[in-house]
């Protein structure tokens, strides 16, 4: 029985990405996410334990077999396959009561098949029987008392009876079956918390409301009065707007009037309005209209402030995850101003930037935020910090990914637009946001396949160096982008790469310390894709800017100078003479060989290793400590493997021009360390 228990742990661990996502669909506290994931969901979840011989288990329970006194059949295993596939097609159609007799028909003939118990246990809570559902977990349990199914199923039956706590321990059970299940477990208890919280608002909303209290009462006339069909838009929008008011002047902490609003149908009173949704429909809206389509905007803002339950019900509302976006995209202005204040409400907390992410067309809502970069004023910055919040979520992100070639045109027209006219500050934030973004290989690589969006980099770039100082912000977050984008090989171009090295060159004037060290970045990516670029940067006097760079110190820029007099003294013979004229006696070369930056230190010696191909220049190191510096570099137990190899080579190189380095070398007894590092060397 362990072996069947390990073998169905490993099944269950090797598909644990989709099933971390498939178990939280189903266990969504919403109906209509339930239902439209049910097809693809709940048979993967029926099918996990799909080998019966993964799942049968005899176990005595007070000295009883559970299974019949009688042997099974031959071929009861068979038959039990064949009941569960068909009870499993029974479910996935939505005919529950089938299934259910299927799972049965099975337990008949074999009494301790496990899955049988929590298939027919999720066809019981389909139908709302979540007592019949907890029995037959309780004997899942007795079969295994590890199947995290049964105690899954078990903690959502407990919830559905509001038996919080022992919802909770079921789900806890989880996480000690399983640790590597943490992050669902998470999820499963903020539900039943959330639950519990509104369970308990309920209760003392309706507490108040047969008590007599007037606000309470109001609360509940209103809405029975914009229940009312047929009526004029402003009567509506009247009542709409009394409600509000209400709801804004209550406790937040404690306003049983917005959960009033929610027991007694305030959403779907209002979203099922059709005097309402033609307002909202309405392409382009007159004053009526508009004054209805506010007034619902500001009237959610209300009874959502502070109250999530309330909140996940507007947002997995069906209608809600088109129109918010739709909203935020009109060319209304207050409109577009009520809709972005609801959403930066929402997106207040980590709950409400799910419900945003999971529910609402990200791809429209993307559009409809850098859209705003057209104002001048602060509504471009509330966008951009929304966008911003949403972007850090790791659900963003993966729907960024997933769905970049239609959002890369939106992109795309951000980098196009005219700074002059943008507002900087939030022009600068949406790229800071692509720069953070691109930090993920497979989003470089779909924006870097893009001859547009690179073009639209460089003409960005084009138009910020005409006032670097004004656009100082946006030529930084560019730069930034930009570096992410020269890590993808290929780049879009040659010529690309080289318009960009030329206008990195041009920047490296720059008096601003941010900005050259990320033009120096830049460079230092672009140079390695072409010799053509190392020839123009080498005629712009690049060599010389590096070792000032150097000179003035700082990891990060000193990272990036060094890497680029390694490109360069690798392959042309007038940058290492140029850097031996600059940097004589290798003073700063041989600072950084003492480093403790392996980046910094495996440049350097690859460097230097390339200026002692210069002729006579190895003589000049003859009374420094080089062969010790370099022999402790080749030997010792550095991470990066660059710094043993460049060392190791640079000792070689050194030895080859000079024979007295070589006699040095046999004096310490580094024949040996160089030996074993050219064998790195051969076979890295």
């Amino acid at each position: 029985m362990a072996d069947d228990q390990e073998k169905d742990l490993q099944k269950f661990l090797k598909n644990v990405d989709e099933i971390t996502t498939l178990i939280q669909e189903m266990n969504s506290d919403d109906p209509a996410v339930q239902e439209k994931a049910i097809l693809k969901t709940e048979k993967r979840l029926l099918l996990t334990e799909e080998d019966p011989e993964e799942d049968e288990c005899r176990t005595t329970l007070n000295k009883t077999m559970i299974s019949p006194p009688q042997a099974p059949e031959k071929n009861a295993d068979e038959i039990n396959s064949a009941l569960k596939e068909k009870g499993n097609e029974a479910f996935v159609r939505g005919n529950y009561e089938t299934a259910i007799l299927c799972y049965s028909e099975g337990l008949e003939k074999l009494k301790d098949m496990k899955v049988l118990y929590t298939n027919r246990a999720q066809a019981y809570i389909k139908l709302g029987d979540y007592q019949k559902a907890v029995v037959d977990c309780d004997w899942a349990l007795k079969c295994d008392e590890k199947c995290t199914k049964a105690y899954f199923h078990m903690g959502k039956a407990h919830l559905a009876l509001k038996n919080y706590s022992v919802s909770r321990e079921c789900f806890q059970k989880i996480l000690e079956i399983n640790p590597q299940l943490q992050t669902q477990v998470k999820g499963y208890l903020n539900q039943v918390d959330l639950r519990e919280k509104a369970d308990l608002q309920e209760k003392e909303a309706h507490a108040l409301l047969d008590s007599g209290k007037n606000t309470a009462i109001t609360t509940k006339n209103l809405l029975e009065t914009l229940s009312k069909p047929d009526q004029n838009p402003l009567f509506y929008a009247g009542g709409i707007e009394i409600l509000t008011e209400m709801m804004k002047d209550c406790k937040p902490e404690m306003c049983t009037e917005r959960t009033l609003f929610r027991t007694h149908n305030g959403f779907s009173i209002i979203s099922g309005n059709e005097v309402i949704r033609r307002c909202f429909s309405t392409a382009g809206k007159d004053t009526v209209e508009e004054t209805m389509c506010v007034s619902v905007l500001r009237l959610w803002q209300a009874v959502c402030n502070r109250n999530e339950e309330n909140q996940r019900l507007l947002v997995t509302c069906p209608d809600s995850g088109r129109l918010l976006p739709a909203l935020l995209a009109s060319g209304v202005l207050t409109i577009q101003e009520q809709s972005l204040a609801l959403l930066l409400q929402l997106a207040q907390t980590e709950r409400g930037r799910s419900l945003i992410i999971s529910h609402l067309d990200l791809t429209r809502l993307l559009g409809a935020l850098v859209s705003f970069l057209e104002f001048s004023d602060k509504k471009a910055n509330l966008a951009m910090g929304l966008l911003t919040d949403l972007a850090l979520e790791e659900g963003f992100q993966v729907w960024f990914q997933a769905n970049l070639p239609d959002v890369l045109p939106a992109l795309t027209g951000v980098l196009k637009r005219d700074p002059k006219v943008t507002n900087t500050s939030a022009l600068s934030q949406c790229i800071a946001i692509m720069g953070n973004l691109s930090a993920e290989a497979a989003t470089r690589r779909q924006m870097s396949a893009s001859e547009e969006f690179g073009d639209a980099c460089l003409g960005l770039m084009a138009r910020c160096e005409e006032d670097v100082d004004l656009f100082r912000d946006i030529m930084y977050m560019l730069l930034g982008l930009l570096m992410n984008l020269c890590l993808q090989s290929p780049f879009v171009s040659e010529v690309w790469a080289t318009e960009v090295s030329r206008r990195c060159m041009s920047l490296l004037k720059s008096q601003d310390g941010g900005i050259l060290t990320r033009a120096a970045g830049v460079l230092s990516r672009t140079l390695s894709s072409s010799l053509k670029i190392v020839e123009e940067a080498l005629r712009a006097g690049v060599v010389k800017k590096m070792i000032k760079f150097l000179r003035a110190g700082g990891q990060t820029a000193s990272r990036y100078a060094v890497k680029t007099l390694a490109i360069c003294t690798n392959s042309y013979h007038e940058a290492r003479e140029e850097v031996i004229r600059l940097d004589k006696k290798f003073s700063v070369l041989m600072t950084l060989l003492s480093s403790e930056d392996e980046v910094l230190v495996g440049n350097a010696a690859l460097c230097l290793g390339n200026c002692m191909e210069v002729p006579q220049v190895a003589s000049t190191l003859l009374k420094t400590d080089i062969v010790q510096v370099l022999l402790k570099l080749a030997g010792s137990d550095a991470q990066k493997t660059a710094v043993q190899l460049n060392a190791g080579i640079a000792l070689g190189k050194l030895c080859t021009a000079e024979p007295r380095f070589a006699a040095k070398l046999r004096e310490l007894h580094g024949m040996e360390i160089l030996n074993s590092t050219i064998k790195h060397i051969k076979d890295p």
